[in-house]
């Protein structure tokens, strides 16, 4: 006798859209589609006006990493998608945090997170202009400004007063998120991680 087996294929278009972004649908049979985004950019400014300007069609922030590509040079680079079955709906905004200096990503991110802002990636970018940077992706539902979340980063050269220092956050509450570990204008090699907890 003789079995029949259905057979699912899986396609990986990549096409430059009418803007000049590059774009990927992934067809996999008797599945929704997924249309994806990427943005690169050398300039932190940029990056945060072509997410919110991706975001209005309907794409989500998936990942991001800075580093050197090919042609681009030292780049930060975000991939974002959405189903590419239905209609673009734009559901969230976006901020982008960049700083050298530790102190000031703090302050940053707390003022972030008052208005509703969560963390959604972290990266070391070098800029054009200013050198290493560590930048931090937030995203918020429009139109809410709720804080779910407080933060707190950790700034360090040396990896045992991390563990202190993440062992007495873990004590307060709060929950890792991420990690970089570059080396920032004012604080040397660093370490740089990312924790919170939820607002009571």
């Amino acid at each position: 006798m003789i079995t029949y087996h259905r057979a699912w294929f899986c396609v990986l278009l990549l096409v430059i859209g009418m803007d000049g972004k590059l774009e990927a649908i992934e067809a996999d049979e008797g599945r929704a589609l997924v249309k994806y985004r990427v943005l690169a950019t050398k300039k932190t400014s940029t990056m945060e006006k072509e997410l919110n300007e991706a975001a209005i069609e309907g794409f989500r922030f998936e990942g991001v990493m800075g580093g050197d590509t090919a042609l681009g040079g030292p780049e930060a680079v975000v991939v974002m998608s959405r189903v590419a079955a239905k209609e673009p709906h734009p559901k969230f905004e976006y901020k982008l945090l960049a700083t050298s200096k530790t102190s000031t990503m703090q302050k940053e991110l707390s003022q972030a997170a008052e208005v509703g802002y969560e963390y959604k990636g972290q990266t070391v970018f070098e800029t054009t202009f200013r050198g290493r940077e560590v930048i931090v992706i937030l995203e918020r539902e429009r139109d809410s400004t709720r804080p779910k979340h407080e933060y707190l980063l950790l700034a360090t050269t040396k990896t045992s007063t991390l563990q202190k220092e993440l062992m007495e956050a873990g004590e307060r509450g709060f929950h890792f998120v991420g990690i970089t570990v570059a080396e920032t204008a004012f604080g040397g090699q660093e370490v740089v991680t990312v924790l919170r907890r939820p607002i009571q």
